[in-house]
């Protein structure tokens, strides 16, 4: 017998296997323990300046502060029953009084030692009581105002953007089929108009459909007072939305459709694409397997970015159409020094950047044969 069928016989390929198998298996969980704990290191770094940030190095308190005595000594000399009082006597009152409200706000406390409990409750999800703002229940659990608010973003943001994406992709690729045509060179022309921001276009889409022609409403989320049946809600809900989301897709369609366009351009230029071509390959079948392929990995972030996005809302947009979105809270909460209800939106959606990142990672490994997790070449 020889030393090759002794080998074979032995088992030696499955042991090979099994051990090729397993250096696998261990070279990921190291690669994985890693980018969790690096992404973990990421997001409490980003959570605690944002504490800090937010609090202006602990000058909030001191504005919350004076704001606490002014309400209570308006409150005292407003009152009838402390008119009898002697001066001595409403200060030392006022005095005591603001020393309960700093303790129950944690306000006698250093802000050093505070951050480090903000920071602690933060990665914990506890988001805490909001200070000035309230939910429409009348709750100031932060974590029930921004539940509140966030059907509306996501409702608004989410038809917009993925109207957007998937336009300008699709757009983009049949541009790229007839680079220098007539409506190439428009889309080129049309390109710079992206520089404006959506509520810029908000304005005058107000302006020319709300003020001058009077078929779409100023603002707003739906008519006041709201329609009984849910039918009639959903279609002023739509009303409502269609200003806000065509401003969204306004401003940025015309570059996100020439970013996708030149970056299809460049994919089939490649050798392979044109060896593709003198083969007589279908070219829908090149365009599939030989531009769309190599370009999933990119689309993937594009669309994975555009769902965590949506979390965020758009400030100054959803203010110009009073539109009640996380964005439109944000606003306010800057606006009234509510620092819980800054840090927990800053919190959930420095949590989903970081997961997206994370699952982004084990997705290229899956898409794109080239990405070997946890190899030389340090990981995905």
């Amino acid at each position: 017998m020889s030393a090759e069928t002794q080998a074979l016989s032995s088992g030696q390929p499955l042991k090979v296997k099994r051990k090729a198998f397993s250096n696998t298996l261990t070279r990921v969980a190291k690669y994985t323990a890693l980018r969790l704990v690096t992404l973990f290191v990421t997001v409490v770094i980003g959570i605690y300046l944002t504490i800090l940030i937010a609090n202006m190095g602990g000058y909030v308190d001191e504005i919350l502060r004076g704001e606490i005595r002014e309400r209570i000594a308006v409150g005292v000399s407003n009152n009838p029953a402390f008119r009898d009082y002697t001066p001595e006597e409403r200060s030392k009152y006022i005095d005591e009084r603001v020393a309960l409200e700093e303790e129950r706000l944690g306000l006698n406390r250093p802000f050093a030692v505070r951050s480090f409990a903000f920071l602690r409750n933060a990665l914990t999800l506890n988001l805490g009581r909001a200070i000035n703002m309230t939910s429409d229940s009348g709750s100031k659990q932060v974590t029930l105002i921004i539940l509140e608010r966030l059907p509306s973003t996501l409702l608004l943001f989410g038809i917009a953007n993925l109207a957007l994406f998937f336009s300008s992709v699709f757009i983009a690729l049949s541009l790229s089929r007839h680079y220098g045509s007539f409506w190439d060179k428009v889309i080129l022309v049309l390109t710079p108009t992206s520089a404006a921001p959506p509520w810029f276009y908000g304005i005058f889409l107000i302006l020319i459909f709300a003020a001058l022609l009077k078929i779409l409403p100023f603002g707003g989320m739906v008519d006041a007072p709201p329609p009984d049946n849910w039918f009639d809600y959903a279609l002023s809900v739509a009303r409502h939305m269609i200003l806000p989301s065509l401003a969204l897709i306004l401003a940025s369609i015309f570059l996100s459709i020439y970013n996708w366009r030149t970056f299809f351009l460049i994919y089939s230029s490649e050798d392979y694409v044109e060896m593709a071509k003198a083969k007589g390959l279908n070219a829908r079948d090149i365009e599939r397997r030989y531009i769309l392929r190599p370009t999933l990995p990119t689309i993937i972030t594009s669309f994975a970015l555009l769902l965590i996005g949506l979390w965020t809302g758009a400030i100054i947009t959803e203010t110009v159409f009073n539109w009640p979105g996380l964005g439109r809270t944000l606003f306010r909460a800057i606006g009234l020094y509510d620092t819980p209800v800054i840090v927990g939106l800053t919190i959930i959606y420095a949590y989903l950047l970081a997961i997206t990142v994370f699952l982004l990672d084990i997705i290229y490994a899956l898409v794109d044969p080239r990405v070997k997790v946890g190899g030389s070449g340090g990981g995905a």
